[in-house]
């Protein structure tokens, strides 16, 4: 058809643009319908993995992924995928792209009021001043009326009756123009009054409008050595996500067993919600880095006088740090039935206990259930494992400090999960106890977890005598006694293993010299004979009793400190 609308030569001239047209057009980048399928959570950011389906004819196509994060970073893309199109791919790239926000009609209200608003001040602007002319015109009359005739003129001087009349007109006027003049001032005033209420609210708009965003576009240019289906996958890392483990420990105190639930708390801001994803956690940090840093000398030198600057002009040194820094995807291309490296391996759900993977330098739990984690910073609770362990409980008091009992379980971790360092919230049978934290636990390392003070155990502490006293006959010196008694009640049913604590003050100096008394030196524990009471570094003194049911203990505590008269001694109470 085309061919007997054009002469022959505008033919020859068209062919080529034709297949210019064609060739671009097949070449335009097609958006693909994608969804975001997995997820690795780091302790800082994150990396995010995209499936889509598709169905490609034969040749080059460019496939665009629209609306992902601004802050992507270019250098983690990854492209794999399969199916029977025997796909190569030959690049990817990714582009920023500005979005601008849609106008707020009520902005464009309030401007369209403020500009009739002011109309209408003009208007009375102009009245005014037609008012001030009228007032100006009437004092000329005055003036002309008031002015004496001239010598060479025979008109009569106005009468008093002519001035009653003078003074009544400019009265009336006067009034008139006053009154006039107050009611504009009014209406101005009420005009500018309801200007100024919607500059304020067209303010309060523009401040909270969003100003629009970006987004990135990735593009996957790609060949098809045949017509058919493609499964493409797309991953990429993305600041704003993180993970903290958090723990609840329940002890069963009936069976010594504590019930370890070990959680992770996610939080991400990507600006892309996370919905019936499969989620890991790792515990690996991208953001430090693949390398050890390398240290600098340490220079030691003289001072030497700074010379005298010699312009005025200099330049700073800018140091840019990527926060989190991945491996660059390479830049050949790469056949489609590639593996991305890291890929999430799909397995059966289990009871709440996620799948461990240990490498030399991290550690990735793979989640069993789809979460679900909106972009919005909040926290979202995702079990991990829970796991019961055998546990040694025992109570330890300081009533120095504070007359109370506080329990506590030592266990091993039994599991195959390293226990990193976290929040604990703890429950003594089905009551809520305390908060508390852990440190990182590897398998098979011990651990103590604290549950709190138990009213169980009642412990007293009272001072029973102080008193000084003068010592020597020649030099003459001090020596202050104190004693004290620990009370310690078991009301429990069952005996129970308690570690309490005190403190005997430690001498700095050779002329003040601390004698224990009670217990006495036979009574402590040595290396080759373990007793009740033990002194230890820093003047801790340290009893490790066990109690039966409703046993009752009493602890004397009695020592002295000696110095002369001649010095002033502190840290004695």
């Amino acid at each position: 058809m085309l061919s007997r609308m054009l002469p022959s030569s505008s033919m020859k001239t068209l062919r080529p643009t034709l297949l210019l047209v064609c060739f671009i057009t097949a070449l335009r980048a097609a958006p693909v319908e994608s969804r975001i399928t997995a997820v690795t959570v780091y302790t800082e950011g994150a990396i995010v993995t995209r499936t889509a389906h598709l169905d490609l004819p034969a040749g080059q196509t460019e496939l665009a992924f629209e609306n992902l994060p601004a802050a992507l970073v270019d250098e983690s893309l990854q492209v794999s995928g399969h199916g029977t199109a025997g796909v190569t791919i030959l690049d990817v790239t990714a582009r920023t792209t500005f979005v601008a926000a849609p106008s707020d009609p009520r902005v464009k209200a309030i401007e369209d009021s403020i500009t009739a608003l002011e109309k209408k001040v003009r208007l009375l602007d102009d009245r005014g001043a037609v008012l001030d002319h009228q007032r100006t015109l009437l004092g000329k009359i005055e003036d002309a009326v008031a002015a004496p005739p001239a010598k060479d003129t025979a008109a009569p001087r106005p009468s008093f009756d002519d001035w009653q009349k003078l003074l009544a007109f400019a009265d009336d006027n006067r009034s008139k123009f006053a009154a006039e003049q107050q009611s504009l001032d009014e209406q101005r005033q009420a005009l500018q009054d309801q200007i100024t209420a919607a500059g304020a609210q067209l303010g309060n708009l523009t401040r909270k409008a969003d100003p629009g965003h970006s987004n990135k576009t990735v593009t996957v240019h790609v060949a098809a050595a045949s017509a058919g289906s493609l499964d493409l996958t797309l991953a990429y890392a993305v600041p704003g996500a993180s993970w903290t483990p958090t723990y609840d420990a329940r002890l069963h105190s009936d069976e010594h067993t504590v019930e370890l639930t070990y959680f992770g708390l996610v939080r991400q801001s990507t600006g892309e919600d996370w919905k019936d994803i499969a989620l890991t956690l790792s515990t690996a940090e991208p953001s430090l880095g693949g390398e050890a840093p390398e240290l600098n000398p340490w220079i030691v030198d003289v001072v030497k006088p700074e010379p005298a600057p010699t312009s005025a002009s200099g330049g700073d040194d800018t140091i840019v740090i990527e926060k989190f820094q991945v491996s660059a995807a390479p830049s050949r291309g790469y056949s489609a039935s590639e593996t991305m490296a890291g890929s999430r391996i799909d397995r059966k759900a289990s009871y709440n206990a996620a799948s461990v993977d240990n490498t030399v330098t991290s550690a990735s739990f793979t989640i069993p259930v789809a979460a679900t984690i909106p972009s919005d910073n909040t926290a979202q609770k995702v079990g991990i494992a829970t796991a019961t362990l055998d546990a040694k409980l025992q109570y330890q008091s300081t009533p120095r400090a504070l007359e109370a009992a506080f329990l506590s379980a030592s266990a091993a971790d039994s599991t195959d999960y390293p226990l990193l360092a976290g929040d604990v919230n703890a429950f003594l049978d089905d009551s809520f106890v305390a908060t508390s934290s852990l440190k990182t636990v590897m398998p098979g390392a011990k651990f103590e977890l604290a549950f709190g003070a138990d009213e169980g155990i009642a412990i007293k502490r009272k001072v029973v005598n102080r008193f000084t006293e003068d010592t020597g006959l020649i030099s003459k010196g001090k020596r202050v006694t104190y004693e004290f008694l620990v009370t310690i009640t078991n009301n429990k049913k069952t005996a129970q293993h308690i570690v309490l604590k005190d403190l005997v003050p430690v001498s700095r100096n050779e002329k003040l010299v601390v004698k224990l008394l009670t217990p006495a030196e036979g009574d402590l524990s040595t290396a080759d004979e373990p007793k009740e009471a033990s002194l230890e570094a820093e003047g801790k003194l340290v009893w490790r009793l066990d109690l039966k049911p409703g046993e009752k203990r009493e602890l004397p505590l009695k020592f002295s400190v000696e110095y002369p008269s001649d010095i002033a001694v502190t840290g004695l109470e």
